[in-house]
C-alpha cells in the first residue's frame, strides 16, 4: 500500500527542531512531505527559531537555520493529501490570521484526516475551532487557548505525546519519539483501513 502524501504547513520562525525533525524523519520512512509556506513558493527557504529550556521561566529563543520549502502554498489543495503536519515556533502565531490556512486545517478534520500538532501548533487548531471536546496536548502557555476552544487540555511529560483519534499532539520537541511514534502508527492505521475497504 503506498505510503501516506502528508502535508506540512510552517512559515517564518517556525521551531527548527519542530519542523526539521519531523519532515526528515517522514522522508526517512517513506512518506512524502510538502513543506508550504503562505505567500512562499517551493525553493524558497523560512527562517527557524530554536527554543530551549535552559531554567528561565519560559522557553528561550534563538535564530536557527533556514528552512528550504518543497512545494507552493498556493498550488497545493488540501483535498490532494493524506495528512497534516503543524510545527511549533511563532509560525502559528501569524499563519492563523491567514483563511485559506485555516480553511486548510479544517478540511483535514472535516475529513477525519489524521493529523500531528506540536507545541504552539495547536494555536492553529484553536483558531480554526477543531478542538472542541477533543483532547490536545501543546505547550503550557497555551493551555488556556485549547480551553477557551473547547478542548480538553492533555497536561503530559514534555517528552510524551497523546492520540485523540486521529490527532496526535505533544507539548514540545523532546516529545519527537513518541509524537512521531504515535502519527506513524495512526498513518499506517488509516492506510490499512482504506486498503481493506478498496
Amino acid at each position: 500500500m503506498p505510503a501516506a502524501k502528508i502535508l506540512m504547513i510552517t512559515g517564518d520562525l517556525t521551531e527548527n527542531y519542530e519542523t526539521m525533525v519531523p519532515f526528515q524523519t517522514l522522508l526517512a520512512c517513506g512518506y512524502t512531505v510538502h513543506a508550504v509556506c503562505p505567500g512562499k513558493n517551493a525553493g524558497e527557504t523560512v527562517a527557524t527559531a530554536i527554543h530551549d529550556f535552559e531554567g528561565d521561566q519560559t522557553y528561550s529563543e534563538k535564530r536557527g537555520h533556514n528552512f528550504a520549502l518543497n512545494a507552493t502554498f498556493a498550488s497545493i489543495r488540501a483535498e490532494d493529501y493524506d495528512a497534516l503536519v503543524i510545527p511549533g515556533g511563532r509560525a502559528p502565531e501569524y499563519l492563523r490570521l491567514n483563511p485559506d490556512v485555516i480553511n486548510a486545517v479544517q478540511h483535514f478534520f472535516e475529513a477525519d484526516k489524521p493529523v500531528a500538532a506540536i507545541c504552539h501548533g495547536a494555536q492553529l487548531l484553536t483558531a480554526a475551532g477543531v478542538l472542541k471536546g477533543r483532547t490536545c496536548s501543546a505547550y503550557p502557555a497555551c493551555r488556556p487557548e485549547v480551553e477557551l476552544a473547547g478542548g480538553i487540555y492533555a497536561d503530559i511529560a514534555i517528552n510524551d505525546a497523546v492520540a485523540d483519534g486521529n490527532l496526535v499532539t505533544a507539548p514540545a520537541w523532546p516529545a519527537h519519539p513518541a509524537w512521531l511514534r504515535h502519527f506513524m502508527a495512526v498513518l499506517d492505521a488509516n492506510a490499512l483501513s482504506e486498503a481493506n475497504a478498496a
